[in-house]
């Protein structure tokens, strides 16, 4: 009796660890496609684009001041 148990157990625990095995395949394999690359940019650039008018409107000055003065470095001379 125990080791029909036994068996059935190890054919649950093999058909788990296979199906298991096979989904992380193709999961891989879907996330390593061009299409499903192509979805997920399309997707960050939308959310993106939809943030941008809102950020440069927010942060960039209406009018600028003068610039400011760079200080002059003395030239040093060349000995040959």
């Amino acid at each position: 009796m125990f080791n029909k148990i036994a068996n059935a157990l190890s054919i649950a625990s093999f058909l788990l660890i296979t199906s298991t095995l096979g989904a992380s395949y193709f999961g891989y394999k879907y996330v390593q496609s061009p299409q499903f690359q192509k979805k997920i940019m399309d997707k960050i650039l939308g959310e993106v684009q939809g943030l941008m008018p809102d950020v440069l409107g927010n942060a960039l000055p209406d009018v600028t001041g003068k610039s400011m003065p760079v200080p002059v470095k003395p030239s040093i001379p060349k000995m040959f």
